[in-house]
């Protein structure tokens, strides 16, 4: 098994340890349709939920070197727009070129994610986590309770005290007065 296998497995195995309570089915190498050149698609990882039949197809880019998968991401982030699932490419390694890595974080069809041996989620897992909370409606696990904003009653705010004298402001500058232009000299025509 290559290196890029072991990637989509760990990322199949990361989705299936930490989403399988909440209802997700995880699949490989699934075929979906064709790609926006016509070959026939295989999607990586397929995460369903078969209540709903919510589906997210997940594209696995390994680059732990430089090479040739640069050239390929422009291709797959069109592909995964073109599919009639939502979609998304994770990615990890050292490899990319600056230009594409600018792209893939900047892209809201990319995810940066390199799940640790232990599978649990941690902030290298973040993004994936988003895109699947967002697609599933799993909030609950990617939101702090802690940052849940309350309604608070007036009689709890704490706003300073009012001043009780009011400060004297001082009257706005006038702007100084042009002097007066002198009137032009008459001087008579020139004669002929």
């Amino acid at each position: 098994m290559g290196a890029a296998d072991e990637y989509r497995d760990s990322i199949a195995s990361y989705i299936l340890t930490n989403f399988e309570s909440h209802g997700l089915q995880v699949y490989t190498e699934v075929p979906m349709g064709k790609t926006v050149i016509g070959k026939n698609r295989r999607v990586d990882v397929l995460a369903l939920r078969p209540t709903d039949q919510v589906a997210l197809g997940i594209e696995c880019k390994l680059q732990d070197s430089r090479g040739t998968t640069d050239e390929k991401i422009w291709y797959a982030l069109s592909d995964l727009e073109a599919m009639w699932i939502p979609g998304v490419l994770v990615y990890t390694g050292d490899g990319w070129s600056p230009g594409v890595m600018h792209t893939l974080q900047g892209s809201k069809l990319a995810a940066d994610c390199r799940p640790d041996k232990s599978l649990q989620r941690t902030r290298h897992t973040l993004e994936l986590d988003y895109v699947l909370a967002s697609v599933f409606g799993l909030w609950d696990l990617v939101l702090d309770p802690k940052r849940r904003f309350h309604r608070v009653e007036a009689s709890q705010l704490k706003l300073p005290p009012a001043p009780t004298a009011r400060v004297k402001s001082k009257p706005a500058k006038k702007p100084a007065k042009k002097p007066a232009k002198k009137p032009a000299k008459k001087t008579a025509p020139a004669e002929r």
